[in-house]
């Protein structure tokens, strides 16, 4: 039923989470749907309200983006709202505070999305602490390079965080295949060459990739980038991909929305969603 969630125990809260969200959603029969929203846009406290109504309204995985001045892989959509979250105060220790005071009334997991400047002026170890700490479930850096990233990875896992890496249509194979075997939790398949943002229609030569990464990849497939609605969602559901993620389609509603009218247009939209996610 959607909007109850299942209770996570301690240790599936940290590490395990990711995984135990996409088998519960391919026992029941559908793809995990992971919305993604920028912390702080257009404040915190909205964003925490955000956070629980997507939980209320079916979403299994949250990708939460922690605002950053330079996000290349990011399209006009959620560099705006960057923007507005940096303007409005957002830092990383606020975001960690906000999440960590949702402790107990949000159960699915969450995953960080930051970029490599502020990771590494942060400290990699202390990132990773604060991150744990505060309850996310794993870390998205998309200009990582792989070679910094199976540093990070291992000092991740230690504390129970899983390091996603995102493969794209362009990746070479022998390239691809080391990074879809070092990636945890999911291996994250970006459905379009560039940035984000909503598109009309998805690359006809993801679908093939999703069944490539399927055969060779030990952890489930998600697809992201450029899912625009309920219609790419059924596509990508019916390539067989494992889950998929609704970033700037999401943000648009959030920014569009009446001031105090927000989270009723993100939970419209998230029921939306997760019907297509489901439906057979």
């Amino acid at each position: 039923m959607i909007g109850k969630s299942d209770p996570l125990d301690a240790k599936s809260r940290f590490g395990d989470a990711i995984s135990v969200r996409f088998k519960k959603a391919r026992n029941e029969g559908r793809i995990a749907l992971m919305p993604f929203l920028m912390a702080g846009d257009p404040d915190l406290e909205t964003s925490a309200e955000v956070l629980l109504e997507l939980q209320e309204s079916g979403a299994d995985i949250i990708e939460l983006g922690i605002p950053y001045s330079d996000p290349l892989a990011d399209g006009p959509v959620i560099q705006a709202a960057a923007a507005r979250a940096l303007n409005a105060g957002t830092t990383p220790t606020r975001v960690f505070q906000m999440l960590a005071d949702l402790r107990g009334r949000l159960d699915i997991p969450v995953i960080l999305f930051t970029y490599s400047n502020p990771l590494l002026n942060r400290g990699m170890e202390r990132f990773c602490d604060e991150a744990a700490e505060a309850g996310a479930a794993g870390l998205v850096v998309p200009d990582l390079p792989l070679e910094e990233a199976e540093l990070l990875s291992p000092m991740a896992s230690s504390r129970g965080l899983d390091l996603v890496l995102l493969v794209a249509p362009t990746t070479p194979k022998d390239r691809m295949v080391r990074i879809s075997n070092s990636t945890k939790g999911f291996t994250y398949l970006v459905s379009v060459t560039g940035v984000t943002g909503e598109r009309l229609s998805l690359e006809d030569r993801v679908q093939p990739l999703v069944k490539q990464l399927k055969q060779s990849c030990p952890t489930p497939v998600a697809v992201g980038f450029g899912i625009s609605g309920p219609e790419q969602v059924r596509k990508v559901r019916s390539w067989g991909a494992d889950g998929v993620i609704v970033g700037s389609a999401l943000v648009k509603r959030i920014s569009n929305a009446h001031p105090g009218c927000e989270v009723e247009q993100v939970g419209t939209f998230c029921k939306e969603l997760r019907k297509a996610a489901s439906d057979n």
